[in-house]
């Protein structure tokens, strides 16, 4: 009977008979699904409505950066340093609380804003008048995996499309020869939920995120030995004729149009990603800039990392991702930022990775103009409590509140939107979702967050499923 009663109200939503909804409407809105070309699924296609960002850059620190000691400044953790927390949980996610911990490094204003950022991160607090900071963040996961499956696709269960996914569904790309969205993953490997962070969920496989490093190219794309670069074009160019030939004969084989369109990009990848993965054209002052020769190894390849992702933007790519922490199995601080203990020392291991080349990153970009079109996000999957452990010396999970920022295209510059409370335990006014971060990034990109659909499973999905409102308060 609840099969029948699934049907028949399929049937009577399709005849516009279901309450006062039009055949095909989502919330009120009609959904605007693109029409992709299986033959080229990747072709630049028209947002919904003009905005400045035509490309977006998200930068992904795993394990939860503590906003308390990076961000958020917040006086009473120094005036009430090591008493009893009034009024806050005595057991959190990993056990029982400690005493109140005033920040591990200390505050001081920047930029002509005075906006007071830690110590920790001198590199980027330098650029505090580039950035637009959202102090008002909320979760509904304590647990990394699902929290950053929820940043990443609106939903802590597996299995649903990355926000890349969605934008390169949306709005293809300007580049033929490298791919749409590409995942720039820690030099340590992949984050905890893995490729469900850049992955296409129920989406056509064409717009997942293509991930390799400035050390590691994509798999299965180098030339066999003994053969040149010439017989390999000429190779690639027979096998266009061949497919084209036999895509003539199944005109309406979608299936087919788009796997012979993914093996083209595989053929055009093979000359193209060697050249961006080369950095030793840069010249020293970017590779100084960056810090590809200073400092940890770790440090050194992100940094290298961080030049590729300027690069792939340059050509148009239009989703970069890339990560600054990883582990699929915990690390405790030493592999990202879940610093449950000695968060002094954990904290500015992965600081010293992340600041420098992170900041030259985005003076980069700034410097060449591509901020006018380009968004930055930069953000973590939650954040961390403004009380120690019971061991004393590291910060459990804190879903309630918790800081993340936007640079760049269609944001407002030096500015603060939200608030959490006077210890940073939880978020007080202008709270914010991630389904209304979600929803703000693709508004920045031109897209209506509750037109945006795809029909799966008798449902009309979105990337913030049915919640969500952009804060408009950010908008430049």
């Amino acid at each position: 009977m609840g099969m029948g009663a699934a049907g028949l109200a399929s049937l009577l939503s399709q005849q516009g008979l279901l309450a006062e909804e039009k055949p095909g409407e989502f919330n009120g809105k009609t959904p605007i699904r693109p029409e992709v070309d299986s033959r080229n699924p990747h072709a630049p296609r028209k947002p919904h409505f003009e905005t400045p960002a035509k490309q977006v850059l998200v930068i992904f620190c795993p394990g939860a950066v503590s906003h308390v000691d990076t961000f958020d400044h917040k006086p009473e953790l120094t005036r009430l340093h090591g008493q009893k927390p009034p009024h806050l949980p005595k057991v959190t996610f990993e056990g029982p609380s400690g005493n109140i911990a005033k920040p591990f490094w200390k505050f001081r204003p920047q930029g002509q804003s005075g906006k007071m950022i830690s110590e920790l991160l001198p590199h980027l607090g330098a650029l505090a008048d580039d950035f637009c900071f959202i102090h008002s963040l909320h979760t509904q996961t304590s647990a990394h995996p699902q929290g950053e499956n929820f940043m990443h696709t609106g939903f802590t269960m597996e299995g649903f499309p990355s926000f890349g996914a969605w934008v390169t569904y949306a709005l293809g790309a300007e580049c033929s020869d490298l791919p749409a969205f590409v995942a720039i993953n820690d030099p340590r490997g992949l984050a905890r939920s893995g490729k469900n962070n850049f992955g296409n969920g129920f989406l056509p496989a064409s717009f997942q995120g293509t991930a390799f490093t400035a050390k590691n190219p994509p798999d299965n794309l180098n030339r066999p030995a003994g053969l040149s670069a010439q017989d390999d074009l000429a190779t690639n160019s027979l096998l266009q004729r061949l497919n084209a030939r036999h895509l003539q004969r199944y005109p309406g084989d979608s299936d087919l149009a788009a796997r012979i369109a993914s093996y083209e990009l595989a053929g055009r990848m093979q000359m193209s990603v060697p050249q961006i993965m080369d950095l030793k054209g840069e010249p020293k002052s970017i590779h100084d800039a960056y810090g590809t020769e200073t400092g940890s190894e770790l440090k050194k390849a992100y940094a290298a990392n961080c030049i590729l992702a300027r690069r792939l933007l340059e050509k148009g790519v239009r989703v970069v991702q890339l990560f600054n922490g990883s582990d699929p199995s915990g690390g405790n601080g030493i592999t990202n930022w879940d610093s449950h203990s000695n968060i002094l020392k954990t904290h500015a291991m992965q600081a010293e990775i992340m600041d420098q080349p992170t900041a030259a990153l985005l003076k980069d970009m700034k410097r060449r103009g591509m901020l006018k079109d380009t968004l930055v996000v930069w953000c973590t999957e939650f954040g961390r409590m403004p009380f120690l452990q019971g061991n004393g010396t590291g910060r459990d999970h804190n879903p309630n509140a918790f800081t993340c920022f936007f640079a760049g295209a269609g944001v407002r510059s030096g500015f603060s939107y939200g608030m959490s409370d006077e210890f940073g335990f939880k978020s007080v006014e202008n709270k914010t979702s991630v389904y209304d971060f979600n929803a703000t990034i693709l508004h920045l990109m031109g897209l209506d967050h509750e037109r945006l659909t795809w029909y799966h499973n008798g449902l009309e999905r979105r990337l913030t499923n049915v919640h969500g409102h952009v804060v408009h308060d950010v908008l430049s």
